[in-house]
């Protein structure tokens, strides 16, 4: 009995010193999370995209971000660096760019533009020649480009989710995006770059997990997702109030993940999963947000699947709120909005997701 004891107690002790003391790449900052008011209105649940249905993308897969190029098919970027294009719902590879390509857009002179979490800034020209645009910024190499916006004068505007836990460092975009979240240390950063003169500018610093950016059309300002607090910045480019930052929309009932520039001044927003609960809770307790870090993966705070997707104006309405209460496509990451469509891209699997307005 004793002996029974004795080894019970040794293991409680390792266990405790276990999630006490065994180093994580973390270091958590105390922060106060918004009260989550769930998903009331402007975000109540609805049945809008119930009748989305998915473009099988074979063996490609994590359709981060989508483009509509001049020729007229979508171009997608995946998990495994390739570019693919679609076409009547045919799928082929376009280019592979290697790292871990996310955001990307059609530029002015039809070429393509890719954040590329390993790589940093490239660009495809219509033959498939890819061009590093840029890959350091102040002598440190430009890691976590997320995603991007191009202006009317051809400058690029591009969010850095993090500086300190990179996608080829920690397993993936995914899995650092996680170790971001839970730390909370504010090592987000959005750019801007003019190709015409290779001048790279830093634009906002101190975000926490900086990831959506889009242009308004008369490129006065910029539209930025704060994923990790929840809410939409508005950083001006020009007036009265150029240079400064103010936020457009707070508490979101979800963590907004790619923006997108939509028809009629409509600004996209996918939301990667809902709120999380606990780490709301714990959001002002960094040391017990250390040991939830020293728990086994499985039971660590994951992205929970949820289906939903918003459309807002620069003023920060909300103009469309569309679900589907069936998660059929979790972990939505945004929307390319084309005449007669919308294409929702995804972090994992392999389908296209894609509805037709007028079935909304």
């Amino acid at each position: 009995m004793r002996t029974s004891l004795a080894i019970s107690g040794i293991f409680l002790a390792l266990v405790s010193a276990y999630l006490l003391l065994w180093p994580v790449p973390v270091e958590p900052v105390a922060w106060q999370a918004p009260v989550d008011r769930g998903y009331v209105d402007p975000f109540a649940p609805n049945t809008q995209l119930k009748s989305a249905t998915g473009i099988d993308l074979g063996d490609f897969e994590g359709p981060e971000d989508a483009t509509l190029g001049r020729d007229g098919r979508i171009y997608v970027t995946t998990d495994s660096g390739s570019v693919i294009r679609i076409q009547n719902r045919g799928v082929s590879e376009f280019v592979n760019a290697g790292g871990r390509p996310l955001g990307i857009e059609t530029d002015l002179d039809g070429s393509l533009v890719i954040a590329n979490a390993v790589l940093g800034l490239q660009r495809i020209d219509r033959d498939g020649s890819i061009t590093v645009l840029l890959d350091e910024f102040e002598q440190q190499p430009l890691k976590n480009a997320n995603n991007l916006g191009i202006g009317p004068n051809g400058v690029i505007y591009f969010s850095q989710s993090s500086t300190k836990f990179t996608a080829d460092g920690f397993g993936g975009s995914y899995e650092a995006s996680l170790l971001d979240i839970l730390e909370h240390g504010g090592h987000g950063n959005v750019y801007s770059f003019d190709p015409a003169s290779g001048a790279a500018t830093r634009l906002a610093t101190g975000l926490n997990y900086a990831n959506g950016v889009a242009i308004s059309k008369d490129g006065s300002f910029l539209l930025i997702a704060e994923t990790s607090e929840y809410r939409i910045l508005k950083h001006w480019l020009s007036g009265e109030l150029q240079g400064t930052t103010e936020v457009l929309i707070d508490n979101l009932p979800a963590f907004p993940d790619n923006i997108k520039s939509g028809l009629n001044g409509r600004f996209w927003i996918g939301f990667a999963a809902p709120r999380n609960q606990l780490l709301d809770k714990l959001s002002d307790k960094p040391f017990a947000r250390k040991i939830i870090q020293r728990l086994p993966a499985a039971v660590r705070p994951k992205a929970e699947p949820f289906s939903h997707i918003i459309a807002v104006n620069g003023d920060g309405d909300v103009l469309m709120n569309l679900h589907d209460p069936d998660a059929r496509f979790p972990t939505l990451t945004g929307v390319l909005e084309t005449r007669d469509a919308l294409y929702l891209t995804t972090l994992f699997g392999n389908r296209l997701p894609r509805i037709k307005k007028r079935d909304l």
